[in-house]
Order: C-alpha cells, then sequence, then structure tokens
C-alpha cells in the first residue's frame, strides 16, 4: 500500500498540464484503486488508447462524445461509462468539461 493520504482538499493540488486542452489531478489511490480528475477545454481530446486497468469515468460537467471498442456515444453531466481492460478508448470534448476517472489496479504511470 502506498502512503497516500486520506483526505484529499482539492485546493491543496495543482491541475497538471497535459498539454492541448486537457489537465489532470489525481484525488486519492492505493496500489488497488485511483480517483483521478481530468479537465477538458472545447475540442480537447482524449486519444484512442487502451491499458489493462479497468476504468469507470463520470461525467462531472460537460459534453463529450466517448468512443469505447468502436461503440460512440454522447454524454453529458450525471452520465457515466465503463471502459474494460485493454478495450481501445478515448473523448472528444463538445462543452468544455470535467470527467472522473476512476481506475483498478491505481495508474502508476501517472505518478510521475
Amino acid at each position: 500500500m502506498s502512503n497516500t493520504p486520506l483526505f484529499y482538499r482539492d485546493n491543496d493540488s495543482r491541475w497538471e498540464d497535459l498539454g492541448d486542452g486537457v489537465s489532470r489531478k489525481i484525488s486519492g489511490y492505493d496500489d488497488k484503486i485511483m480517483l483521478v480528475k481530468v479537465k477538458f477545454e472545447v475540442g480537447a481530446i482524449g486519444p484512442l488508447h487502451n491499458h489493462y486497468h479497468s476504468q469507470v469515468t463520470y461525467v462531472a460537467s460537460g459534453v463529450f462524445e466517448v468512443t469505447i471498442d468502436g461503440n460512440k456515444e454522447v454524454l453529458s453531466a450525471g452520465d457515466s461509462f465503463y471502459a474494460p481492460p485493454n478495450d481501445i478508448h478515448g473523448v472528444l470534448c463538445i462543452e468544455a468539461g470535467v470527467l472522473v476517472d476512476v481506475f483498478s489496479p491505481m495508474r502508476e504511470d501517472f505518478l510521475g
């Protein structure tokens, strides 16, 4: 288990600029699970990719075209999606917003 804090205050951490209108902020994790906020500007893309992690994503705000394994849906605030391990998935931001990703196991590649 990692030495992760038990509590995260949103104002205590900064957004990491990933470029091209996308930023992320890790909001809690251990070796089995991770919560990450991802902020998108209009037109920003979360490119098609895959990974061995299970992923559930909640649309906190905005509107996104989501592609999972060749299937496309437009999702807005309050909606969510599941990207199974190794399925190719990605998003296109239609209206600026924030996605809240949960990964299992945690994404070691996000730590730096």
